[in-house]
This record gives C-alpha cells, sequence and structure tokens, in this order.
C-alpha cells in the first residue's frame, strides 16, 4: 500500500522493538527503508530479532540494551546512537501490565507498571526531543497506547493511568515542539494479540468469545498495526500532530474490554496472583507482585 521507499533515510528507535508488534513495527518500517534501531532490557532477544531482519530484509538494524526505567540509562543510549547521526523518530512502544484487583495492588506492583510504561515512555521522549531542539533538527515520536484512555479500564487502573497521561503528554508537546518541527502522535491500539499480552491480560478462566463480539468479529493483524505506524511517522502525515488514531474495530464503543471480570470470585483472582508468582495476600496485600513487559 506504500511506496517502496517511504522511510527511506530516516532513523528510527523503537523501545521494546525484540518482540510482539515492536518487533512487526520494527520489520515494516526496514521494509520500507528505514535505519532501524531496538531496545529493551533483553539483548539475546533483541539480537535474534535484528539478526533475523538483517538476514530477511538486508537492512541495516541495531540492537541495544536499555532499560527504560533508568533515565540515566536512557540518556546514555540516546548519546550513543546520536555519535553516529540524529534519529528521526521514536517509537514509544515499551510497556507493562497485568489484570489486578486495584484495591490489592502492593506500591511495588503500581510503579511496576508505571515505571516503564509512563516513566520510560517520558525520558526517551525528553532526552530525543532535547536533541532534537537543540540541533534545530525535526523528529517524530509515536507513542502506542490503548483505549482505556477513552474509557478507562478496571483492574488495570495503573497501565489506563500511564496511558492516559502518555496521550496528555502527546497533546501538550504538540503545542510545544510542533513549532519546532518536531510532530506528536499516537495508536491506540484494540485486540493485537501477543504472547505476553495474552499471558497477563487472558489468562485462563477469562470470556473465551471477547474477539467474537468484536463489531468486526475478529482481532488486529500485526500488519494492519505496523502500516498504520508506518504512515504516521512517515513525511505523508506531516500535518498530524497531537492526535491519537484508534484502531480497534470498534470495540471501544461497546465495551472496556474488562466487564467480564467483575463477575470473577475471590478464589480465581487469588489463582491468577499465585500465577504471577505472589505469595497469598496478607490483610488484603499481596506480595511479591511483579509486572510482565508486554507491547500494549
Amino acid at each position: 500500500m506504500f511506496e517502496k521507499d517511504l522511510l527511506r533515510g530516516k532513523r528510527i528507535l523503537v523501545t521494546g522493538g525484540g518482540s510482539g508488534l515492536g518487533a512487526a513495527m520494527g520489520r515494516r518500517f526496514a521494509e520500507l527503508g528505514a535505519e532501524l534501531i531496538i531496545c529493551g532490557r533483553r539483548i539475546e532477544v533483541l539480537e535474534a530479532t535484528a539478526s533475523q531482519m538483517r538476514a530477511d530484509l538486508g537492512a541495516r538494524v541495531d540492537a541495544i540494551s536499555c532499560d527504560v526505567r533508568d533515565g540515566a540509562g536512557v540518556d546514555a543510549m540516546m548519546g550513543a546512537i546520536w555519535r553516529d547521526g540524529p534519529l528521526d523518530v521514536l517509537v514509544n512502544n515499551a510497556a507493562a501490565t497485568f489484570i489486578a484487583q486495584t484495591e490489592q495492588l502492593s506500591f511495588r506492583a503500581a510503579d511496576a507498571i508505571l515505571a516503564p510504561t509512563l516513566h520510560g515512555t517520558m525520558y526517551c521522549t525528553f532526552a530525543a526531543g532535547k536533541r532534537w531542539i537543540e540541533a534545530g533538527h525535526g523528529g517524530v515520536v509515536l507513542s502506542i497506547l490503548s483505549t482505556s484512555t477513552i474509557t478507562g479500564r478496571a483492574f488495570t487502573v495503573p497501565s489506563a493511568m500511564a496511558k492516559s497521561a502518555i496521550l496528555a503528554m502527546t497533546k501538550s508537546l504538540a503545542v510545544e515542539w510542533g513549532p519546532k518541527g518536531i510532530r506528536n502522535v499516537a495508536i491506540a491500539p484494540g485486540a493485537f494479540p501477543t504472547a505476553g499480552a495474552m499471558g497477563q491480560l487472558r489468562p485462563e478462566g477469562r470470556d473465551q468469545n471477547w474477539a467474537a463480539r468484536n463489531p468486526l468479529g475478529r482481532v488486529g493483524e500485526y500488519g494492519e498495526l505496523a502500516n498504520l505506524a508506518s504512515f504516521l511517522i512517515s513525511d505523508s502525515a506531516g500535518y498530524i500532530n497531537g492526535e491519537m488514531v484508534v484502531q480497534d474495530g470498534g470495540a471501544h464503543l461497546r465495551s472496556s474490554g474488562a466487564e467480564d471480570l467483575l463477575q470473577w470470585t475471590d478464589a480465581q483472582w487469588e489463582k491468577q496472583r499465585m500465577a504471577r508468582g505472589e505469595r497469598p495476600s496478607v490483610n488484603g496485600t499481596a506480595k511479591a507482585e511483579r509486572a510482565t513487559d508486554v507491547s500494549v
């Protein structure tokens, strides 16, 4: 659907680019001529993905290990990238979430979601924006959000809060940085199943007919999201700024996606907490909660 060289000459960083939606978007960018950089915490996963893309596409794909929760680490990564030339596009894709009863969340569990999803996105955006502005270089920030920014979403409250804050950042920076040649845009994907997301958000016991109830009767395909992302970061979308595009088949018009969890029993929630590696809850506070990285 695009000109073969739509993204030729653009250097693009995709956070959380080693797997799932991040890898799918990165592959499409490389197919369209971009020079790609993917980052994440697991260098072996990143290297395997980068190696496969290089072999399949003959593209330049670099992998950098970086924990986006660490602001100093993010700044060091950006400095290393800029030594070879400025980025043109930043794709904020790295995130974490899981379903949980909100009143059972420990501070540690909430922070495990907010740190990569909100703080990591903020650190990456600010680090790239600072360098673009100092050099008088234009750029694009694309953030992958969710429809919880529109509907809210029970049982994934820290994630909904983080994604909503990033949408506020997108709109705010569109005004502040637009005059400097920097666009800020976002996508709110619906259900694009990945191994990480399904394990955390669709465990055994949840409604199994959820995809069929989408107005289009299906889930999204990776290529659909990758093509939308490619358009939004391209010069062809140069007059789109401060907007979030929803890509969910119309699902958010029918449901927030969490209503089935209102029927869960205490036993089901306890089983889910144990599956995440927690000890049983004590005085209403679950112990040793952890989040798993997912794409959205």
